[in-house]
């Protein structure tokens, strides 16, 4: 990832608008807040992705969050719908005169953490496969232009995560959505947050998928009576959590839960204050060694 964002660094005079894919599911935890300081105050398109599997009453309230800050639009896209992704060209090209751009030939720089589909938007755009796409993050590994169309070219690069998630619940939802390989969290860890989220927020989608009689319990109770119900059991009748884990994160990655968005503009806001507070803390619990070092020296 270090690399990543050095490579970006050295074409940055050469971009004129970027593009940023989120995740419609999780609109700020897929920010790489990276991003925002690499772009500095070029306009920005977001592409809000897959809202086909995110909650309708909350793609607006997103839309109107990000487009209240300058230079910013928002296109909610189904990036499998051509219609959607035509609107790009023209909405980068919006924002770069916006800015004070006159030139014919634009270029517009694709970014996003893994697995955002940056490399299905430039294969709609281009109406070929000109960009490897795939469900794991970590697809694209370089940078690529692409010419879309006379006077609009692309630049692919590959996927950024920040290298310390610092909210731990923004964390989690990008394990929930799959942004995270499999591997950094355990399946039964993921899906207790997730069902302590859906449980608060849309306990009817559970109830219903799974044919539960209510949501009242603890997460890991739910857990197992999914397992239970789904026969993921031992040779000995227990439930195999781990089973019953990998069961719930198919079924939200497949969007067989409905349509969930995981995080709201207020929650966020909350998250961060309380993130602020640790890094201070943790500043000061710095502070304090280094002044104990130093006292131990004298």
């Amino acid at each position: 990832m270090n690399k990543a964002s050095k490579d970006i660094r050295e074409v940055f005079s050469k971009v004129d608008v970027f593009i940023e894919l989120l995740d419609g599911r999780i609109p700020s935890s897929s920010a790489n807040p990276m991003l925002a300081r690499l772009r500095g105050d070029k306009p920005c398109l977001r592409v809000m992705a897959k809202i086909d599997l995110s909650d309708p009453k909350l793609n607006g309230i997103w839309q109107g969050f990000y487009e209240s800050r300058p230079g910013v639009r928002v296109l909610p896209a189904d990036l499998r719908n051509n219609r959607s992704v035509a609107q790009v060209p023209g909405l980068c090209r919006k924002l770069f005169v916006a800015n004070g751009g006159s030139r014919e030939r634009i270029t517009a720089m694709v970014m996003g953490i893994p697995n955002a589909g940056k490399s299905t938007l430039i294969n709609r755009l281009a109406g070929r496969v000109v960009a490897k796409t795939g469900d794991q993050p970590a697809v694209t590994r370089r940078q690529q232009f692409v010419e879309i169309q006379p006077g609009f070219v692309l630049l692919d690069t590959p996927g950024l995560m920040w290298p310390d998630v610092e909210n731990r619940n923004a964390g989690y939802r990008l394990a929930v959505t799959g942004a995270i390989r499999d591997t950094a969290i355990t399946h039964v860890e993921i899906v207790l947050f997730a069902i302590g989220y859906l449980r608060e927020n849309y306990p009817s989608n559970l109830i219903e998928r799974y044919k539960l009689e209510g949501v009242e319990t603890s997460e890991q109770e739910i857990l197992t009576e999914i397992g239970r119900r789904r026969g993921c059991l031992n040779k000995g009748g227990r439930v195999d959590l781990d089973r019953a884990a990998k069961v719930v994160i198919s079924d939200i990655r497949g969007g067989r839960l409905g349509r969930i968005t995981w995080e709201t503009p207020q929650m966020i806001e909350a998250e961060m204050i309380e993130v602020a507070r640790m890094r201070e803390e943790k500043a000061r619990k710095k502070a304090e060694r280094k002044e104990n070092w130093k006292r131990g020296r004298s």
